[in-house]
């Protein structure tokens, strides 16, 4: 079916942009009450409930399929929701949530070289790889420039902004293996993974960080609030945008997250921004931009 964007496309897409560039403002009030894996598991919890109930109610089967890949969809749910969301939440104990909102605009560049070896039509061409390269050059500054070869056990913001690019390393290779699955139903998938997730950091975080003592009510706000909202409900809205205006204008979201991370952080955090931040953001926009632009002018020129 032929894409088609209309005004509730374009809502839809600065809603998506705002939501997921507040989620880390959210994870540091969070982490104030309560421990980095259990965080991260207590996301993945709350949105697994919603999903499942969602797609339970369309009548659909989680479990066990001759017809599943269950090997794939084990490793898609440790690199798209178990890992990632650990690594973040730990991340965040040393990093501004602006700093961390621009790593995940790396995703895209990730994807470059990965999808020209794995991907059928995904070549590297000779934008892509100047893309690639200008990107390439935003992140490196975003770790720490060359200081990062001098990193020590005792720097904590230095393992913290290499845990948020790590994010952004898995959540790249696991679109590599998403897009490699067999057609499953997107609501059924993503349920899938979120319980996957869970069922690989509950024991983790027993083992980590034993039972939480406590949790007030203002931390289990901004609990169900991760999960429900960014996790779950944005994740379906994100399943609207692509059926109905194609995944290149969901790309779309990758310019607004970090401008949205950083202006939420700076705000209502009060957040210093780090030192090259915007050297940075401008390089891995510019290199996205850059990568993607005839996909962009094919979308907006019909």
């Amino acid at each position: 079916m032929q894409p088609t964007i209309t005004r509730a496309s374009w809502a839809m897409i600065v809603a998506l942009g705002l939501v997921w560039g507040g989620t880390f403002m959210v994870m540091e009030l969070a982490l104030r009450g309560i421990s980095p894996i259990w965080l991260a598991f207590a996301r993945l919890g709350f949105a697994a409930l919603l999903l499942t109930t969602v797609w339970q109610w369309r009548g659909g089967q989680l479990w066990l399929s001759e017809d599943r890949p269950w090997h794939m969809l084990l490793l898609a749910g440790l690199l798209s929701a178990a890992l990632p969301f650990m690594l973040l939440s730990w991340g965040l104990q040393f990093v501004t949530s602006g700093f961390a909102g621009v790593s995940m605009a790396a995703i895209p560049l990730i994807v470059l070289p990965l999808a020209h070896f794995f991907l059928v039509g995904e070549r590297m061409s000779l934008r892509r790889s100047i893309g690639f390269v200008t990107g390439f050059a935003g992140v490196f500054i975003l770790i720490g420039g060359p200081a990062v070869f001098e990193a020590s056990g005792a720097n904590g913001e230095t393992w913290g902004r290499l845990a948020c690019v790590s994010a952004a390393i898995c959540y790249g290779v696991n679109s590599i293996i998403t897009r490699r699955l067999p057609p499953i139903d997107p609501v059924g998938l993503s349920a899938s993974l979120m319980l996957i997730g869970g069922a690989i950091l509950l024991p983790l975080a027993l083992w980590k960080e034993g039972i939480p003592s406590s949790i007030s009510l203002e931390t289990f706000g901004y609990l169900a609030l991760l999960g429900l909202v960014p996790t779950a409900a944005a994740n379906l809205l994100r399943v609207l945008v692509i059926r109905s205006a194609g995944s290149t204008f969901m790309s779309l979201t990758n310019y607004m997250v970090p401008v949205w991370s950083i202006f939420l952080g700076a705000w209502l955090l009060d957040e210093a921004l780090p030192d090259g931040i915007l050297t940075s953001l401008a390089l891995i926009l510019g290199g996205v931009l850059v990568s993607q632009l005839g996909a962009l002018r094919r979308m907006f020129s019909r």
